[in-house]
């Protein structure tokens, strides 16, 4: 529960703002997905109702998260967010469904919960390796800004409980994943206390926009160039403004046609 109430401050931030801000749906679509699959396979597997109980909740969560992505989204990312969400939610999770109805039944459903378990498990480690990417950026920058140590330490809390509940219950498909879950928990942690108190790394540059005379600001159609990405896919902003690089104070005015052209109110990192 603490885990996936991490993200209220992110979601408080979209509402206040009526923008998503670049954020991308995919992680909560994932976890949605995952809920919904563990929640199947407490189904079939007798004396599983804390499963039920505790991913019932998590789906109820992140339906709310999406919801309100859904929102405050642009369009084309709302676009991507519902084949997402037709794909894995009701297309994939549909068919795990059919397939395990359609698997023979024995004392215990002893095939259905292997099987599913096994679904599970893959799903799970996929979750848990996701985060990756993100320590991959906090090694490269030198800054530990996308990767807040609560979250860390929740997750590294959330995989010990779980694990101890699998082990209890002798139920290896919840204690395995969480053994991986705990080691990446630990290792972010880790790398958050070695880059804390580390300045980020030169050869990033940060742009940001710049407010200039309305004389000097030359509206544009947008240009197969100019896009705004969108979890993997690319849209075309609805306007142009001109921006320029701010590392250093200048009072001189950039000509228009060579300034970079950003969706606005967006700022953009730029690692080399």
């Amino acid at each position: 529960m603490m885990t996936l109430m991490m993200d209220r401050p992110t979601f408080y931030r979209v509402y206040r703002k009526k923008s998503t801000e670049g954020f991308q749906s995919t992680p909560y679509v994932v976890t949605l997905f995952s809920c919904t699959l563990w929640i199947l396979y407490a189904l079939v597997k007798s004396g599983s109702e804390l499963l039920v109980t505790i991913n019932g909740v998590g789906c109820a969560i992140e339906t709310a998260y999406i919801a309100m992505y859904l929102v405050y989204a642009p369009k084309a990312c709302r676009v991507l967010t519902a084949k997402m969400l037709l794909g894995l939610n009701v297309g994939l999770l549909g068919l795990v469904a059919l397939v395990t109805m359609l698997l023979p039944a024995s004392k215990g459903n002893t095939l259905r919960v292997h099987v599913l378990g096994w679904i599970c498990v893959s799903v799970a480690l996929a979750v848990f390796a996701a985060p990756l990417s993100i320590m991959r950026l906090v090694i490269r920058t030198k800054s530990v800004e996308f990767m807040p140590f609560s979250l860390s330490f929740c997750l590294v809390v959330s995989a010990v409980i779980w694990f101890a509940y699998g082990a209890l219950n002798k139920d290896v498909f919840v204690a395995f994943p969480n053994v991986l879950g705990f080691v990446f928990g630990l290792a972010q942690m880790a790398l958050y206390m070695a880059y804390r108190n580390k300045k980020p790394k030169a050869g990033v540059v940060m742009v940001e926009e710049v407010k200039l005379p309305a004389e000097h600001i030359k509206e544009t159609e947008p240009s197969p160039e100019a896009r705004v990405s969108c979890g993997g896919a690319e849209v075309h902003p609805v306007a142009d403004t001109v921006v320029i690089d701010v590392m250093e104070p200048t009072t001189e005015v950039p000509d228009p046609e060579q300034a970079a052209i950003v969706k606005p109110d967006t700022a953009i990192a730029v690692a080399v």
